[in-house]
């Protein structure tokens, strides 16, 4: 089994970039181009609560996949933890905290991962996977910074 853990700060208040970061509607602009993420089923739109399920379809490692993930448990604005119910891996569980400090808030990605087929997974998640994953949440965090401070920036008025 794999963990990544990655933070980054954003400039805006907490219940911002809690509420950005379970947008359903959001999620598709901040992760990889390339794998055309999008939502199929499930929750569609808006908000993400406690016992929503989604399941987004996308492109990785050349495969069509679909991952069925449901929201295990929720503490606005601190955290949230949705959990893989079916899809590519053996067991996929990702915690979002987030912390609020003095200018921002820092988010925080936990991701406990491991792929299926015995030591043939475990080799996978070593050589390949983790860093695929840590790119992905590294790429997404960033995104959703972007995102979240241009939209939240004061406006100029002229």
């Amino acid at each position: 089994m794999s963990k990544i853990r990655e933070e980054m700060m954003i400039y805006a208040p907490i219940d911002v970039c809690f509420d950005v970061s379970r947008n359903v509607d959001d999620h598709s602009r901040t992760v990889w181009p390339h794998t055309h993420e999008r939502v199929v089923a499930g929750r569609m739109s808006g908000l993400l609560e406690a016992g929503d399920t989604v399941v987004f379809e996308a492109r990785h490692f050349g495969i069509r996949q679909w991952l069925t993930s449901m929201v295990t448990e929720m503490d606005k604005p601190y955290s949230f933890t949705d959990e893989m119910q079916k899809g590519a891996f053996r067991h996929l569980t990702h915690r979002h905290e987030f912390e609020e400090l003095a200018g921002g808030t820092l988010v925080r990605d936990i991701l406990d991962f491991s792929a299926p087929f015995g030591w043939v997974g475990r080799m996978f998640d070593a050589l390949v996977l983790e860093k695929y994953m840590r790119a992905f949440i590294r790429y997404r965090q960033r995104t959703l910074k972007a995102l979240i401070e241009n939209e939240n920036s004061p406006k100029s008025s002229t």
